[in-house]
């Protein structure tokens, strides 16, 4: 896929509209269209990485940067204190749809275990 024709670059560069909820020089967080729970927001690097292993191969700083945000997020939501989970999924087995890395940032309920 080319970064043309991914959703979450186009999202970064402003060509689709999504409800950003924090920014950075490096990053982008945003609600999830399609939300798993009260809080779910997705924090992805600006720079295209098709997934979790290919960016912490790529560029550890930004993988750390992205969990970073990540926290933040839940920190911003009111959630840091209770509990969330961040979640990656990796390969079309593990259901990502979209192939440009991204961290699910959940919370504002009980999240069960095993999830799936």
């Amino acid at each position: 896929m080319s970064t043309s024709d991914c959703l979450f670059c186009k999202i970064v560069s402003g060509d689709v509209p999504a409800k950003i909820v924090r920014e950075t020089e490096r990053t982008v967080a945003f609600r999830d269209i399609n939300p798993q729970a009260p809080t779910h927001v997705l924090v992805i690097p600006r720079e295209h990485h098709a997934d979790a292993a290919a960016l912490a191969a790529a560029d550890p700083d930004l993988l750390a940067e992205v969990l970073k945000e990540a926290h933040g997020v839940a920190a911003d939501e009111g959630i840091a204190d209770t509990g969330y989970r961040l979640v990656f999924n990796t390969g079309p087995q593990a259901g990502q749809t979209v192939f440009h890395v991204h961290a699910h940032v959940l919370g504002g309920r009980g999240l069960n275990w095993p999830p799936g």
